[in-house]
């Protein structure tokens, strides 16, 4: 009985240790729990605004308000040494930082995100088309030499005149002609395309086919379209002064003119850059321009002397004759 009463008094005495120490917890103890508190309520705090501005409106299809369980630090192992509520504050504090790092992270990629829109709508803005009642410009259109200033004239030319070529003024549109009649679309059709290996030289000659039979519209259209699909062919040369003859010969002397030039300040070692050279002295006598005749005739003497005197002189005699450039 005396073992007994002991015992029981032993088991009394540790009860009342245990509910002491509590109470009997040091200041700075109870000062950082305080502390922890505050500082786990200026954090909760921070988080719901940052939240509120990262997902206005709070709508739960798109993001969770509160941290859940899952995002929490899990709780600590036991291992023997009993957790207190301080223990449990920190962990709470750990897991609010992190979720704050996240969202904060968020808000910089929706900032950088929003920043690389407007600088592309800036430069779609900046690059927008002209408004609709500017002229925009022609696409694939080959740009004509610049126009002469100096107008026409039948003045009598200085000796042996020399000097730079200009080009001839670019000439006013043709009135559109009316559509063609049963017999000239019989007589286009009646011209059959080549049909080789070589389908640049094919349009070529076609070209060429419509000139020799007389119909200059249409071969102008065809060469134009030849020269449009083959700029690099072989044939461009012959392409564009054929292109020219065929104005010419329809009595459009200016356009004519303007494609001669053209082929010949292109490449004046082209095969048919002398041909043209001396088609443009034939035009600039048609549009009663001596002098710039007579300046197209002596670029061809001191450029191709050979031409004049072999498989040109019959042209480049028969264009001297005409004009007196002495």
């Amino acid at each position: 009985m005396l073992r007994i009463s002991k015992n029981r008094a032993l088991l009394m005495s540790g009860l009342l240790l245990a509910v002491a120490v509590p109470a009997s917890l040091p200041a700075p103890a109870i000062a950082q729990s305080a502390q922890a508190d505050a500082r786990l309520e200026r954090i909760e705090t921070q988080l719901r605004a940052l939240q509120r501005s990262v997902f206005p409106g709070g709508d739960q299809r798109f993001f969770e308000p509160e941290i859940t369980p899952q995002g929490q630090v899990a709780p600590p192992v036991n291992t023997g040494v009993g957790t207190t509520a301080l223990t449990d504050v920190l962990a709470r504090l750990d897991a609010l930082e992190s979720q704050l790092a996240r969202l904060t992270a968020a808000t910089e990629v929706n900032e950088n995100a929003l920043r690389a829109v407007e600088a592309r709508l800036t430069a779609m803005e900046s690059s927008a088309p002209a408004p609709a009642g500017q002229p925009a410009p022609a696409i694939g259109a080959a740009p004509f030499p610049a126009p002469i200033s100096a107008p026409l004239s039948n003045a009598q030319p200085t000796p042996r005149p020399s000097g730079v070529i200009t080009p001839p003024s670019t000439p006013a549109p043709a009135p559109v002609a009316s559509g063609p009649t049963a017999e000239r679309l019989a007589g286009v059709s009646a011209i059959l395309k080549p049909q080789t290996a070589d389908a640049g030289d094919d349009e070529y000659t076609y070209g060429f086919r419509l000139w020799t039979a007389g119909f200059y519209p249409e071969a102008q259209q065809q060469l134009a379209l030849f020269l449009e699909r083959y700029p690099r062919h072989s044939r461009v040369s012959f392409g564009r002064n054929l292109l020219g003859r065929a104005y010419l010969d329809a009595g459009d002397a200016r356009t004519a003119a303007t494609h001669f030039f053209e082929n010949y300040q292109s490449n004046k070692q082209a095969d048919r850059a002398p041909d043209s050279l001396l088609f443009l002295a034939d035009s600039m006598v048609q549009l009663n321009d001596t002098r710039r005749a007579c300046i197209a005739l002596a670029e061809f003497g001191e450029t191709y002397p050979a031409l004049a005197t072999g498989r040109l002189k019959a042209q480049y005699d028969a264009l001297t004759a005409r004009i007196d450039c002495a």
